[in-house]
Formats: C-alpha cells, structure tokens, sequence
C-alpha cells in the first residue's frame, strides 16, 4: 500500500506544482522516484514530526498542498496538539498520512501500534478520517484527500496487503463501498483488516448466512444513508476494525444508531481491548491476541444472530 502511495504521489507531484511531500525521516529510499521528480518539493524534517506538522500548516495557508508521511503513530500522537491546533482550528488542507496503522507493526511493540490514532483525531472539528482498505482504494483516498478543503487523516497499512477491488470503485469520501451484497446481516469494515471480514463473511455463508460487507473506508464523515439503510433492513450490524473498541469505527456506529433509533438492527463491535499488547509476533499473532480471527468472530456473530 506504501509503494502505492508513494508511486500516486509521485504523478501527482509531476501534474500539480502546489504539492509538496514531508517526511518524518523515513521512506527516503520509498520516494527516491519523487526526489527526481520534484527534488525541490522534498522536505525530510527529521525525527521531529510536531514541527513537520507546523510546517505543513504553514505551506498549506500559503497556498501549497502538503502532505505529511511516517509511521501512524508518529503522524498523530506525537503531535496531537499541532493536529487540533494549526491543521483542525484553521482547517486548511494538509492531508497526513500515517502508515502501519493498526498492528501492522506488532513486531516493534507498543510504541509502534496505533489502535488509538482514529478515536483521537475523530473528536477534532474539521478532521476527515480516511482508511482504505487496500491498494486500489489507497490510490483513489489519496487523491480525494488532496481534493479536498480541510485536513485529512489518510491511515494505510505498511505492505503486501491484497487487493481486494478488481476495478476501481467509485470512490467518494464519506460513502462507503459495497463489496458483497447480502440482507442478514451487515459487516461494516474499515481499513486493511477488510480481507479478515471477508474470511468472516464466508464463514457465515456456509452456515446458511446472507452476509453484506462494507468497506467503511471514511470513518469521519459516517456514511449516514448507508446507516440508515443498514439499520432498516438487516438483524445484525457487525463492526470489525483493527483499532480499539473505544472511539473507533464501532463506537461512531454506536453512537449514529443511539442518536438515530431506534433500529431493526443490533450491533456488534470488534476491535482491540483497552489494553497495551506486552507481546511482539507477526500482526497475524497480534490480531489473534486480541480475539480477532475469522473463527472467533464468526462464533460470536452467529450466536447474536440466533
């Protein structure tokens, strides 16, 4: 999904002399290609990602579309305040994009997960929040960011994440993409833990199950008419992300429906637990430590489901 990025930003870069890259000191050799292409629109601001922030800011209210790259965690909770601050209260367009989200890289430990970035930058007036779920819808985000007016939250996985369109959709920020229809239930999915929904999915049609999966890419703004559809017509609204249960993707549902009741509807919210991870493995085994598997949550969605 990087590579991606990085080749989108690079033809972007060559078609649109406002856009200037910054990163936090890493994907130096991952934007080699931009360097040749726009060696003056290169800034590594070191590891110093708060004032990359303020910089961003600065460029954007000059006329300039920047965007900020480093790992997710750094992208936004180090510089939590430059965030709500320079990019939210003057709501200009900087579009931050935070790779490794998640567990993506659950092998270096705590202070590399971001299972918090989304609740965090959810609460900030003008924040857009962006999480496609693969190469394909990373592409098309990252363009619908730089279109847009206001600071975008862009968070991609890290690599060899398959894609899961054939095509390209329509992408459009804040509606959601269908990616199997189905009327009994309904799994709405944000970012690159989609393919383990749609592991979930098939589970449930052997057993009899129709099952509709969502790729609820835009977090913030909530597609509110795929809500209300949902809510109507299905027993069973499931929430899958790869992000804590507090904040995410499954409380914004939960909220909508506590504000928009009643519903049809039940819900059910999958995501990590407000707990740091003390163990380091492959982000597989880190899904797993959480409770996140095709088989756990088939069980738990079956159960629900009566």
């Amino acid at each position: 999904m990087r590579n991606v990025i990085a080749k989108e930003l690079e033809k972007i870069a060559s078609e649109d002399k406002r856009l200037i890259l910054l990163s936090g000191d890493i994907g130096n050799k991952l934007f080699d290609n931009f360097k040749k292409t726009a060696p003056e629109r290169f800034y590594n601001c070191g590891v110093a990602e708060a004032n990359m922030t303020g910089v961003a800011a600065g460029l954007a209210l000059m006329g300039f579309r920047p965007v900020t790259y480093t790992i997710a965690p750094f992208a936004t909770v180090r510089c939590i305040e430059q965030i709500r601050i320079d990019l939210c209260y003057h709501n200009v367009p900087v579009v931050i994009v935070g790779t490794g989200a998640g567990l993506s890289y659950a092998e270096l430990g705590p202070t590399h997960h971001s299972c918090e970035d989304i609740g965090l930058l959810r609460m900030f007036p003008n924040m857009t929040i962006i999480c496609p779920c693969d190469p394909v819808e990373a592409r098309l985000a990252l363009r619908a960011a730089l279109n847009h007016e206001g600071p975008v939250y862009l968070r991609i996985g890290k690599k060899g994440e398959p894609a899961i369109h054939k095509t390209a959709p329509d992408f459009k920020i804040g509606k959601a993409i269908t990616v199997i229809e189905g009327d009994d239930v309904c799994i709405l999915s944000t970012g690159t833990i989609i393919s383990l929904a749609l592991s979930v999915a098939e589970l449930l049609r052997n057993k009899g199950i129709s099952v509709r999966v969502e790729s609820f890419h835009t977090v913030k703004p909530l597609d509110a008419g795929l809500l209300e559809d949902i809510s109507r017509g299905c027993r069973l609204v499931a929430t899958i992300e790869e992000h804590s249960l507090i904040g995410g993707l499954g409380g914004a549902v939960a909220e909508w429906m506590a504000d928009n009741g009643p519903s049809k509807a039940s819900l059910l919210r999958f995501g990590t637990e407000d707990r740091f991870l003390g163990r380091v493995g492959s982000q597989e085994y880190a899904r797993a430590c959480y409770g996140l598997t095709a088989d756990v949550i088939s069980e738990k969605i079956l159960k629900a489901a009566g």
